[in-house]
């Protein structure tokens, strides 16, 4: 199968809802795929505070039963819940793995205390590194064929991963992508005209 283009990935990426738990490429390709994105992403001061979890196999699964367990302690109803459970069993527990995207606060107080003059902004440009990782990974995700979406189920689910994954609390959770074969077409999407959102100048 031929590569897409990076402007293929761009436009075909999209949140896809239902995953079947399949890949068409190997663990040590999606791996090799992760660890690329994660090593190249450009960050502020070349801080390099992004930190990625890959969950596979059985792992992946134990995620998504933590989110359910936390889920229906915060559910307002029974009605409530099997609807929440539905989703989460067919939109994230159904696929094949799940990044979780994490920030290491030590290394922004480290900036923090090394570049006082700046020290408000690390933590936004923190955010901006983690972002392009987000972005990277999910379009890495879509050249090598799998669907995914970027879901945010932190601060519910922090200390329960942190328990079982042995993850350092200075690692804070930032987002969690699901990914795996893609069952359903996007929904269509509409777009605000270019020419109001970029203005050129020559």
């Amino acid at each position: 199968m031929r590569s897409k283009s990076l402007q293929e990935s761009i436009q075909h990426r999209r949140s896809y809802y239902q995953l079947s738990n399949a890949s068409p490429i190997s663990n040590e390709q999606i791996e090799t795929v992760i660890e690329e994105v994660v090593k190249h992403s450009p960050s502020a001061f070349n801080s390099q505070s992004a930190r990625v979890v890959l969950l596979l196999g059985d792992q992946h699964k134990k995620l998504w039963e933590i989110v359910k367990d936390e889920l229906k302690k915060v559910s307002g109803s029974e009605e409530a819940w099997k609807q929440t459970e539905n989703k989460v069993n067919s939109c994230f527990l159904s696929g094949y793995g799940t990044v979780l995207f994490f920030e290491d606060e030590t290394v922004i107080k480290g900036l923090q205390n090394q570049f006082p003059l700046y020290s408000q902004k690390f933590s936004v440009w923190s955010e901006h590194s983690s972002a392009i990782v987000q972005i990277l990974t999910w379009l890495a995700l879509e050249n090598e064929g799998l669907g995914a979406s970027l879901q945010h189920y932190d601060p519910l689910i922090d200390e329960s991963i942190q328990k079982e994954w042995n993850i350092s609390k200075d690692w804070r959770l930032i987002a969690q992508m699901p990914f795996g074969v893609a069952l359903d077409k996007p929904a269509e999407k509409s777009y605000e005209s270019v020419e109001k959102r970029v203005k050129v100048f020559k």
